[in-house]
């Protein structure tokens, strides 16, 4: 069964960083795409940033586009999201994502195969 554990989530004042890491515990499971995708109190889940795992290719939404850098470690089963210049509206769940089918990770970043628990990220201004 594939696992997903996020950490590194915190408060903040605006214009600061925090680093999210997802470890991927997997049996004979190959990550095709893993990401990040954020909920808000009250808001729609957004997909914030994907990573390719084979030849590393990134995406990010337009809102965080300069400002948030998504990575892997794959000898490590782990991707990170490094947020810098954090604004008062990053403030969300964010959860960590991942599938192994080509087509799924043409979808929706929360519409994936697995997900982890969350981790909360708070931005004060």
């Amino acid at each position: 069964q594939v696992q997903l554990q996020e950490s590194g989530g915190s408060s903040v004042q605006a214009g600061g960083s925090l680093r999210l890491s997802c470890v991927v515990s997997k049996y004979a499971f190959d990550t095709y795409c893993m990401g990040w995708f954020r909920q808000a109190p009250g808001k729609e889940r957004v997909g914030v940033a994907k990573i390719y795992s084979g030849d590393g290719t990134v995406a990010y939404a337009d809102s965080v586009k300069g400002r948030f850098t998504i990575s892997q470690d794959n000898a490590k089963n782990t991707v990170y999201l490094q947020m810098d210049n954090l604004k008062p509206e990053d403030t969300a769940t964010y959860y960590c994502a991942v599938d192994s089918a080509r087509r799924n990770c043409a979808k929706k970043i929360y519409e994936w195969s697995y997900c982890g628990q969350g981790t909360q990220v708070t931005v004060s201004s």
